[in-house]
């Protein structure tokens, strides 16, 4: 990974930030696999501080009223399409279910996205030739 490309993800909820297009805030729409299964409803962003762009959906599925969820990231780059207060993404359920818990102790940590990057089969942002996918 090269440092120098690399900048410090943080949490939308955590900063003053604000999404240019206040339609593009999809926290708190419900998340569908590619089968059509819904896998939770996204809990947060992990924006990338250098840039200001969404780099992670935060996913929280299962608790009760909130309590107890477990949250996964996944990257924005599996996102297909989002309408009507959903957000469908490429990846099966069982797949996301697979991927490391998020851990806020970790949510700096270059190796931690990587290996989740890795895991989801797409290239890291700081990567050279990454190029984002198209919008949500």
């Amino acid at each position: 990974m090269e440092a120098e490309n690399y900048s410090t993800l943080i949490d939308l909820d955590d900063t003053t930030l604000t999404l240019t297009n206040p339609l593009e805030d999809i926290r708190g729409e419900k998340v569908y696999d590619r089968e059509g299964h819904e896998i939770g409803d996204v809990d947060g962003l992990l924006v990338d501080e250098r840039e200001n762009r969404v780099r992670f959906l935060r996913i929280g599925s299962g608790g009760f009223l909130g309590l107890g969820k477990t949250k996964r990231l996944i990257p924005v780059d599996a996102i297909t399409r989002r309408e009507a207060g959903e957000v469908h993404i490429d990846r099966t359920k069982e797949n996301v279910a697979g991927s490391s818990p998020y851990d806020p102790e970790l949510e700096n940590a270059r190796e931690y996205y990587a290996g989740l990057y890795g895991y989801y089969g797409y290239m890291p942002f700081w990567a050279p030739g990454y190029a984002p996918r198209g919008r949500w």
